[in-house]
């Protein structure tokens, strides 16, 4: 009888397969395009908490929910 064992998965592996993570990568990467944006209007670093808060306020409900309305899709 085959002995069905299963490697652990390095956590690196897991977290590259992981939905949650991926939401969060990609709601970094808005951050980071708002924080650029902001900055260059301001003429200068905005940083990345105020960035954060200010897309937070201002964008993160419609951009989640123009994400869910495109995997729906």
């Amino acid at each position: 009888m085959r002995e069905m064992h299963q490697e652990p998965k390095p956590a690196a592996d897991l977290a590259a397969r992981s939905t949650l993570y991926a939401e969060f990568l990609a709601e970094r990467e808005e951050i980071l395009r708002h924080k650029w944006i902001e900055s260059e209007k301001a003429g200068r670093d905005i940083g990345f908490e105020r960035a954060l808060i200010d897309w937070t306020r201002h964008h993160r409900a419609r951009w989640r929910e123009l994400r869910r309305i495109g995997k729906a899709a």
